[in-house]
This record gives C-alpha cells, sequence and structure tokens, in this order.
C-alpha cells in the first residue's frame, strides 16, 4: 500500500508540474493558441492594415482547416491602432492582459510598436515579424523581437546609390514624414549618399497626415534635385509626385518598402509613372505570369470578394512562417521552445519571391536583401536581381 501511496503522489505532482507548465505558457492551451495583431483599420493607411489582417487570416483558416498545429488551433485577435501610436499601447494592454496572447504578430507601423513593444514584452509576448522596416525591431538583439523587413536605414542606404550611379544624378534631395519612419529613411539616404561621396541638396520634412506638400515640392525644385528619395506612404507619395509633375519637375523619384503597393499607380495614374520603389515580395497581380501567384491570388478573391495586394502577401508569409515556427517548436510550445524553431530553421524562399528567411540569438532580423521595382505601364515591376547590405 505504502508503495501504490508513493506511486499515486508522483503521478499527481507530475500532473500538477505539467499542468503549470502549460499555464505558465500564456496564450497556448490544449485545444488553442492565442495571437494577436494590430492593425490601422480605421486610419491613413487602413488598406495595408485590412490586407495585412486578411492575409494572415486566409493562412490562419488554412492551418486550421487541416486540424490545427500540434492539435491546436490559431485564434487570432485584431485589434485597430488607427496608425496612432497611443491607440496602439492600449491595443498591445487588452491582448497581453485582457486575451493573454502568445504572441503579437505584423503589428503595422514604427511608431505604434515603439509604443506597444514595453507593454508586451513585460509579459514575455513575442513581437513577431512587425509590419515596419525601423531597425528597433531586431536591435538590440532580444529573444522576443524577431523581423522580417529589411530596415529602411539599409533599404536606402543600399538603394540610392545604385540610383544615382544608374541615373548619373548630381543633387539628390528628399521628402520625409517627420516620424521615427521618415527619419530612418532620411538617415539612410544620408548614409547611401556619403558612400557615393555625396550630401544631400536639400531635405524637407511634413506631419503624420498631411494632405498638401506644394511647398515641399517647391523647395527641391528650386535646389534642382534629379533625384528624390521618397520618405512618404500611399497619399503623401501621390500627392508629392502629382504636384511635382504639375509644375513641370520630373525628377527620379524612389521610395522605401511602405509605398510599395499597387494604390500608388491605381490613385496616381500616370503621374505615378517611373516612379521607383524598395521591394522583396512581388505584388500578386491577378494576371501574374507565374501560374502559383495567379491561383493564390484567385484563391484570395474567392476568401474576400476582393484582389489581393502586397500586403495580403506579407500578412500570409507572417503567419506561414509563424505556423512553421509552431510546429518545428513541438507540442511542448513555449516563449522558449518557440525561439529555439525559429533560430535552428532556415525557411526557403516562396512562391511570391522572398529571400531565404533565418535568424540567429545575436541576428533577430530574417532577411537583409532587397530589389528595386518600378511602375511601368500601370504595375509594378522588378527591375534588379537582390542588393544585400553590407
Amino acid at each position: 500500500m505504502k508503495n501504490i501511496y508513493r506511486v499515486v503522489l508522483g503521478l499527481i505532482a507530475a500532473m500538477v508540474a505539467v499542468g503549470s507548465a502549460v499555464a505558465q505558457t500564456q496564450g497556448v492551451s490544449k485545444n488553442e493558441i492565442v495571437i494577436g495583431t494590430i492593425q490601422d483599420l480605421s486610419g491613413p493607411i487602413a488598406a495595408y492594415g485590412k490586407q495585412a489582417r486578411n492575409g494572415m487570416q486566409m493562412r490562419a483558416d488554412e492551418a486550421n482547416e487541416k486540424g490545427g498545429v500540434h492539435g491546436r488551433k490559431f485564434k487570432l485577435v485584431v485589434e485597430d491602432n488607427g496608425y496612432d501610436p497611443k491607440k496602439a499601447l492600449l491595443a498591445a494592454q487588452k491582448l497581453v492582459t485582457n486575451d493573454e496572447v502568445f504572441a503579437i504578430l505584423g503589428h503595422l507601423g514604427t511608431a505604434a510598436n515603439m509604443a506597444a513593444m514595453p507593454i508586451q514584452f513585460e509579459k514575455n509576448v513575442i513581437n513577431f515579424f512587425p509590419l515596419t522596416g525601423s531597425r528597433d525591431m531586431f536591435e538590440p538583439p532580444e529573444k522576443l523581437k524577431m523581423a522580417f523587413s529589411p530596415p529602411y536605414f539599409d533599404q536606402m542606404r543600399i538603394i540610392v546609390p545604385q540610383l544615382v550611379k544608374q541615373k548619373s544624378a548630381k543633387k539628390v534631395g528628399i521628402i520625409y514624414q517627420d516620424d521615427e519612419f521618415g527619419l530612418e529613411v532620411l538617415r539612410g539616404t544620408e548614409a547611401g549618399l556619403k558612400k557615393a561621396g555625396m550630401v544631400l541638396a536639400e531635405k524637407t520634412s511634413f506631419k503624420r497626415g498631411a494632405t498638401d506638400f506644394s511647398s515641399q515640392v517647391a523647395k527641391l525644385k528650386a535646389a534642382e534635385c534629379d533625384l528624390v528619395v521618397l520618405g512618404t506612404i500611399i497619399r503623401e507619395t501621390v500627392g508629392t509626385v502629382s504636384e511635382a509633375r504639375k509644375t513641370g519637375f520630373n525628377p527620379t523619384f524612389v521610395g522605401a518598402t511602405a509605398m510599395y503597393t499597387h494604390l500608388i499607380h491605381a490613385l496616381g495614374k500616370e503621374a505615378v509613372e517611373g516612379v521607383y520603389g524598395v521591394h522583396t515580395m512581388v505584388h500578386p497581380y491577378a494576371d501574374d505570369p507565374h501560374p502559383p501567384i495567379r491561383e493564390w491570388a484567385a484563391k484570395y478573391k474567392a476568401k474576400f470578394s476582393e484582389d489581393a495586394t502586397v500586403f495580403s502577401v506579407y500578412g500570409y508569409y507572417i503567419m506561414d512562417i509563424f505556423a512553421k515556427a509552431t510546429d518545428k517548436a513541438g507540442a511542448n510550445l513555449t516563449t522558449d521552445t518557440f525561439n529555439n524553431a525559429m533560430e535552428t530553421t532556415k525557411f526557403p524562399p516562396d512562391i511570391f519571391g522572398s529571400p531565404e528567411c533565418s535568424i540567429t540569438k545575436n541576428d533577430r532580423l530574417c532577411n537583409s536583401k532587397v530589389r528595386i521595382g518600378q511602375i511601368k505601364g500601370g504595375r509594378w515591376v522588378s527591375i534588379s536581381d537582390y542588393f544585400a547590405a553590407e
């Protein structure tokens, strides 16, 4: 009887230990993995946020239809930040405290992420592949930071010298949004020009939400800039380029991944023809020459009754890598086992042309390569191979 008693006590202790381990992993239960995303669903870049959310949901649904990962299905909780850091902070508080998410995926916006990350990290919640090219998303190295987008700084540091050489540019100017995003584009541009033995001929900025760019364009035109870097997103890009064309000012325009979207040519029409943009994955046009992309785009449209965009692809990709890493982490999903899965896996290129993705303990950015696209005939066309950060 004493031996039986000891065995029973041992089993009870083991069950308590297992239960405690599961309880310590926020957002993970026997049948579910709760994850969150914070998007702009009502502000100036809501078009990005809604598409990213759809892409994530599409991939999560695909996984759930196959039974989930190790018997657990994904539950995606979506919050709106309105592209406002204060709202992002409140959204993060809700997700980590009320919804008790395991991770926050694809959070949109540099300033929004900066506001939310301290709240997440207090609760040991991973900030996974945010939709921003800020270096703060992976520096300094930290196990709760994992990024996939090459930083705006490196994008412009790599691409600007390439275009200066290609276009034989003599005077480079920049217009940028006066926040963390725009400043990263500015700093990267200055670093790239230094490499080319040049300095900015003119720089001018605008506040987030601005709609009139006439004074900024006038400054760039007066400085006779023949290449202008755009630290802009959607309407700021269209507004700046349209205003320049209207005044007969026709420099080479190039922007970061934040303005690589079909909305630029959909809204800007002929005015934005020839504009250059940095990108990794391609925009999924419904008539893309590659069958896998066409098929994916058709599936997306059937599900959401609208055409996919590159932000749909970003959302899908983010959720895809997360699902694969979760699978590799095994049945005992914790922050540490997930982190180990990410650090020991090289994720291959996908149908959208993304480079190989991998992170390490000291390098939390999974890809540092970018390429150049250009608007030709009313659509984005890739015109270069990948350039890697030095």
